[in-house]
């Protein structure tokens, strides 16, 4: 992780170039790993007023299991550390892992909530293609929870973590009132937002078009491409009417609060098929009231599916 000097001072030329609004949420990423967590009084001071730690697991084994290279007590000192630095917190955890049981992430997740601040991110175990992981899968060296008991872990996770004041905001993240994080609404509510720095994406509205922007993923060629360039994208590409729209959905049907149907309209062109939303309805995936149209606690459950039902 960049030293509490790189962070001042991208920080630093960020606000001689824009004025910056007052109270702005200015989100680091961390390890809880000691010497991250030797680093976070500096952080602060450079500007940061809320961190994000990828805790993952409270569990030592599991923690090796997933790569991780702290201990579940580092884990919690960063924590603490962390709630008695910045203003705002949160930290995230992987559920429905290999031999968890609904009681055992029951216990990991009453636990988690009595260190929390106000803010969870909590994410069930996917296998992505591709990875050391998915080989691992695709040979049987482990299983993962049956659908049943992931859906039984997900509806236990919400239940807990609002009777501790944390409702579930977006599918993966509970929040206390106010505690939203405000910079992955943007991403959820399909708003703008500049990717800077290498490998970075963006989505950019322009002269009634929108962009998307990738830029160059290997630092050094990134650093070039800006010295000589201005920039370091390597692709700006324009987003049809149609995919702006299902992205808008793609994003926004993962929030509690819904999604217009009216601005869905007018980004893709069309009109959703109502007799495609009254059989979602129907099947208690979907509910609608006035204009915004949003997912039950079951649909964001089968998200995927109401996506490819609604959008097909």
């Amino acid at each position: 992780l960049m030293l509490p000097q790189t962070v001042d001072a991208v920080l630093s030329k960020i606000a001689s170039l824009w004025t910056m609004e007052e109270g702005a949420e200015i989100t680091l990423e961390a390890n809880p790993t000691s010497v991250e967590a030797d680093r976070f009084k500096g952080y602060r001071a450079a500007g940061v007023n809320r961190l994000s730690l990828g805790v993952q697991s409270l569990d030592d084994a599991q923690l090796k299991f997933l790569g991780r290279l702290h201990s579940a007590d580092e884990a919690l000192s960063a924590i603490a550390l962390a709630r008695d630095t910045f203003p705002r917190l949160s930290f995230d955890l992987i559920y429905a892992r290999p031999g968890q049981t609904k009681d055992a992430w029951e216990r990991e997740l009453r636990d988690a909530l009595a260190h929390a601040a106000d803010h969870l991110s909590l994410y069930q175990l996917t296998i992505e293609p591709d990875t050391a992981f998915a080989r691992l899968y695709e040979k049987g060296a482990f299983a993962l929870p049956e659908d049943e008991e992931a859906a039984e872990m997900y509806a236990l996770t919400a239940d807990i973590c609002a009777e501790a004041g944390l409702s579930a905001y977006e599918v993966s993240n509970y929040a206390a009132p106010g505690a939203a994080s405000r910079h992955n609404l943007v991403y959820w509510r399909y708003g703008d937002y500049a990717g800077v720095g290498p490998g970075a994406h963006g989505r950019i509205a322009s002269e009634g078009k929108r962009f998307a922007t990738r830029a160059r993923r290997m630092p050094g060629d990134w650093i070039n491409a800006v010295e000589r360039d201005g920039h370091g994208f390597e692709a700006v590409e324009e987003i049809t009417p149609a995919e702006q729209g299902d992205e808008m959905m793609l994003m926004g049907l993962r929030l509690e609060e819904g999604v217009s149907l009216a601005r869905y309209a007018r980004l893709a062109g069309r009109e959703i098929s109502p007799a495609r939303i009254a059989a979602l309805v129907s099947d208690d995936l979907l509910a609608v009231k006035g204009d915004i149209v949003r997912t039950t606690s079951k649909g964001r459950m089968l998200l995927d599916a109401v996506l490819a039902r609604l959008l097909a």
